[in-house]
Formats: structure tokens, C-alpha cells, sequence
């Protein structure tokens, strides 16, 4: 394709190029026992919306407005000490346990039942188990997938059926521990250590219940010293057994020398997190090669977001005094700016749909999240809240289509030349066409041209923009709607010519349904 100028752009939508169905997982989330996630998020007993079971229901309303799928849990950093057994049976007998991932006092209040029950009134959700693998191993991790998954006749499933659940919660995904590349995590471990443990509760989770599906870790951060060779040794010894390799990513604009923000390089994070995936995939397919395997290996981006790591809202409480329950940790309040590169993000992943079988926002309520609360007060929807939802609604169900796009570009400190506009096409199962597109520039409108499908029939096009003049403009308590999606008029539709044209303002994100 021809090169366009920094001020346009045009992406080709062509049925015969297919990169894969849309799988249901990409639009995954994560609840986490960390800060206000559970407590006072999703669960708040006594709270005017609480149900009879202690959940939030205008936050089950927005979870469902969201569009989340699976739902990755307990954590994070915070399983790798947890004891699942603490938060199984009568309340009033769990135990109250410090977790030293996140210096706070975890009540065990809600635990895996009532994790279960949350799911069933959003609808439905898929829960993805993650096993401790820091303090824990594999007799740990057969114990709770006992108690889960078999239907009765035993210690462990008689106890879950004591506790309230007859039926087994079939819990199919699994995660085997969380960022053991990590020195900050509890029973950090050597790729070669995790490898051999990994490989071992693998063979003996499938030996209970064959039919698991299983995520190895692989590199917590693409910029890890490890990155590479971890992934390398990890899946060489657990490859067969395993059906993902785990990714995490976090993006926040950078400091340049004079103290203000590289807004440049941000507003292009997903350059990085589209090579990540494509390095991920080069060790997945150069292990099954070396082991001569007809087996298949995806990718599980479960952790992926904007998080500003340095703030002060990221920094634990600290003294051996201080072990608070559920304190406001990483209650990130994002921009315009930030929801445009979230935007990107998602294009990203759904560009790589052949490689990307499971995604997971990290994470749901409070903590980093596209939903805050308020204890006692109302929920509302973050600026990433939006960008998510839309295209969890027209992406579901839907195939990826190969982006032929073309681009100006522009330069960045951090990743060079990079394309001003980012862009993916998904053919939805009605016909239609929904093409994602994130305008990169921080100054200029960008006129977006869509060349569709030829020999197709189409009724017309729609457009939602997320734009902002100002780009740090947040929705915040006291102003939950301040930023919103807004339709953009400037759409036309050519059917003669088969085309959408479409202005893309300064750091946007658009969405473009074409019936």
C-alpha cells in the first residue's frame, strides 16, 4: 500500500484475509484481593444496593455493561500467599491472615464460594483459578482443584458440598501461579525451578481432571533482564501439558529531562506490547519445533492496563503496625489520554487473535479499573470504561480481518518511528464491518479512509469518538461523566465507492460500525 501523509490514513478491509475468530476471552478482567477490589468493590455488605449476599448491585450492573468475560482470580502477587481453604466455610470461622503481597490484612470475608455466586449474577462469567506456586505446590493445587471440579464421593468435594455448593464449580482455566520471574514475588523461583514445579502440578492437575486448561508464567514485563530465556526454559519443560504462556503489561507515560511527560511515546504503547506478543509466539514456535509437538500453545495476556507504578497511590502501606483492610491502593484515575492508548491496547490484541486467546484487563473494580465506587456511594464509569465496552460489544463473536493500513508516521523517544494511526477490522456474524482506530497525534486531525469489502452490501455507517481537547480530563466522583463517547458526525458513507470516511481529532479513539 501506498505511504499517506501525516494527516491520512486508509486501511483496506478485504473477507478473503482472515487473522481468526474473535475469541470471548480477549475481553477478560481480573479481580484481585488487593486494595478495594473486592471489599467495598464488588462486595459490600450493607451498602443501599448490597444484595443478600453482599454484592454491590449497581457495580453487577456495570460489570455487565462492561461486557467482561472470564474473570481471573484470586490474583496477582497476592495469590502467592493466599491459603484457599481460609475463605471456604461458615464466615465466622476464616481466618483473619496478613498477605505480604500488598502489606494490608485479608479477612477472607469472600472467598472462592462467593467469588463463584458473584459470577452467576453477572451473568454467568467464566472464572479463571489461579494456584499458589510461591509458598504452595502440588499437592496444594490438587487439594482446591479436588474441592472444585469433582462432582462428590470425596473429603474435598463433600466439603465444598457442606459449604453450599452440590454441584462442582468446573473451574476449566487455571493459572499455575502468578509472575514467578518477579523478585518482588513470594517463592520468586529461577526459570529452571518454576519449569520443574510448573511441569509437575501440570501433569498432576491433568491426571485428576484431564480436561483442564492450563497457563504457565511466562515474562511479567516484556523489558524483564530474564525476558526470552525464561520463556524459553518454562515452556521446554511444560510445553505438552500446557495450552498458555502468560503475558503482563503496564504502560505510563514516561519523565524527560525537563520533568514533563513523554506523551509521544505513551500515546504508542502499543508498539511495545505488539512486539511482546510477537516475541512470546517466536519462543511458543520455536519450543514446538525443537520438541517436534503437533500440540498448540496460546498466548493468556492476563494482566494488560495503563498503571502509573511510580505514584503515590501505588506505594503499600509499610510498619509492622500496619496491616490496614483494604485500603485505597492503585485507585488510578484516568484521563482521556490514558483511555486513548487503553483504546490501542485493545486494537493490539485483537490484531494478534491467532496468537491471543485469553486477555485479562487488570483490573475490574477500584484497582486500576474501569469502574470505581464509592464505600457507601455510588459506582461509576473510568474513561477506559468505554473503550472496552464498545468493542466487547461489536468485536464479540466477530473474525479479525488482516489490517492493511496505511499510515504516516511520526517519531518518539522511546519506540522511534512509530504509525500515527493504529487500526483493526472485525467482520461481525451479521455481515457487518467494525473497524477500531486510535489517532496517535497529539496536534493533528487525521482523515481516516475504510475501502470495504468488495461485492459486499452495505446500509451505512456510525461512528463513536472518544476525544477530548483536553486530554487529562478524568471522570471523577464529584464529576462521574465528564468524559464520555460522543458521535461523530463527520462520517460518510460512499456506497458507490465502497468506502467510510471518517476525522479522527488529535489523540482519539473511534469506533466505526458499517452495516
Amino acid at each position: 500500500m501506498t505511504q499517506q501523509s501525516d494527516q491520512q490514513s486508509r486501511l483496506v478491509v478485504d473477507n478473503d484475509f482472515e487473522v481468526a475468530p474473535v475469541n470471548d476471552r480477549i475481553f477478560g478482567s481480573f479481580v484481585e484481593h488487593l486494595g478495594r477490589c473486592v471489599y467495598t468493590g464488588i462486595y459490600e455488605p450493607g451498602h443501599p444496593t448490597a444484595d443478600q449476599d453482599g454484592f454491590r448491585q449497581d457495580v453487577i450492573d456495570l460489570v455487565k455493561e462492561l461486557g467482561a468475560t472470564t474473570i481471573r482470580y484470586p490474583g496477582g502477587n497476592f495469590v502467592s500467599g493466599y491459603r484457599w481453604e481460609d475463605g471456604v466455610g461458615p464466615k465466622e470461622d476464616r481466618p483473619r491472615r496478613l498477605d505480604l503481597a500488598w502489606h494490608s490484612t485479608e479477612t477472607n470475608q469472600f472467598g472462592l464460594h462467593e467469588m463463584a455466586a458473584w459470577l452467576d449474577k453477572t451473568g454467568g462469567n467464566e472464572l479463571m483459578e489461579a494456584v499458589n506456586l510461591g509458598t504452595r505446590g502440588l499437592e496444594d493445587a490438587l487439594d482446591l482443584l479436588e474441592y472444585a471440579n469433582i462432582p462428590g464421593g470425596t473429603k474435598l468435594s463433600e466439603a465444598r458440598r457442606a459449604n453450599g455448593a452440590d454441584k462442582p464449580f468446573d473451574i476449566r482455566m487455571w493459572c499455575l501461579g502468578n509472575e514467578m520471574d518477579g523478585p518482588w514475588q513470594l517463592g520468586h523461583k529461577t526459570a529452571e525451578d518454576y519449569g520443574t514445579l510448573a511441569a509437575s502440578v501440570a501433569a498432576g492437575m491433568r491426571q485428576m481432571d484431564p480436561d483442564v486448561e492450563l497457563v504457565v508464567c511466562g515474562s511479567s514485563a516484556h523489558s524483564m533482564p530474564t525476558f526470552g530465556t525464561w520463556e524459553e526454559t518454562v515452556l521446554q519443560k511444560t510445553y505438552n501439558n500446557v495450552n498458555f504462556v502468560s503475558c503482563h503489561a503496564y504502560y505510563f507515560p514516561d519523565r524527560k529531562a525537563d520533568g514533563t511527560r513523554d506523551m509521544a511515546s505513551f500515546l504508542a504503547s502499543g508498539v511495545d506490547m505488539d512486539g511482546f506478543i510477537k516475541d512470546v509466539a517466536a519462543a511458543i514456535d520455536a519450543t514446538k519445533a525443537r520438541l517436534k509437538s503437533k500440540h498448540e500453545v496460546y498466548i493468556s495476556f492476563d494482566e494488560w492496563n495503563v498503571w502509573y507504578q511510580q505514584e503515590e497511590q501505588s506505594r503499600n502501606p509499610s510498619g509492622i503496625g500496619n496491616w490496614p483492610v483494604a485500603p485505597r491502593l492503585l485507585e488510578d484515575i484516568y484521563s482521556a489520554a490514558d483511555a486513548v492508548v487503553f483504546g490501542d491496547l485493545m486494537i493490539t490484541l485483537l490484531k494478534n487473535a491467532d496468537r491471543v486467546h485469553a486477555a485479562s484487563l487488570a483490573q475490574l473494580v477500584n484497582v486500576i479499573a474501569p469502574i470505581m465506587t464509592e464505600p457507601g456511594g455510588p459506582a461509576w464509569r473510568q474513561t477506559t470504561f468505554y473503550p472496552f465496552s464498545l468493542t466487547a460489544k461489536l468485536a464479540k463473536g466477530g473474525t479479525v480481518l488482516e489490517p492493511k493500513l496505511a499510515s504516516g508516521t511520526y517519531e518518539t523517544a522511546k519506540y522511534g518511528e512509530v504509525p500515527t494511526v493504529n487500526s483493526v477490522a472485525v467482520r461481525g456474524a451479521d455481515g457487518s464491518v467494525n473497524v477500531f482506530v486510535v489517532n496517535r497525534s497529539l496536534n493533528e486531525a487525521n482523515e481516516f479512509e475504510i475501502a470495504l469489502p468488495k461485492g459486499a452490501a452495505f446500509a451505512g455507517a456510525s461512528a463513536q469518538t472518544l476525544h477530548e481537547d483536553d486530554i487529562d480530563a478524568k471522570n471523577t466522583l464529584d464529576d462521574q461523566n465528564r468524559v464520555t463517547l460522543h458521535d461523530n458526525d463527520t462520517v460518510a458513507f460512499d456506497a458507490a465507492a465502497g468506502t467510510v470516511r471518517v476525522t479522527l481529532p488529535p489523540v482519539s479513539w473511534t469506533a466505526v460500525r458499517v452495516k
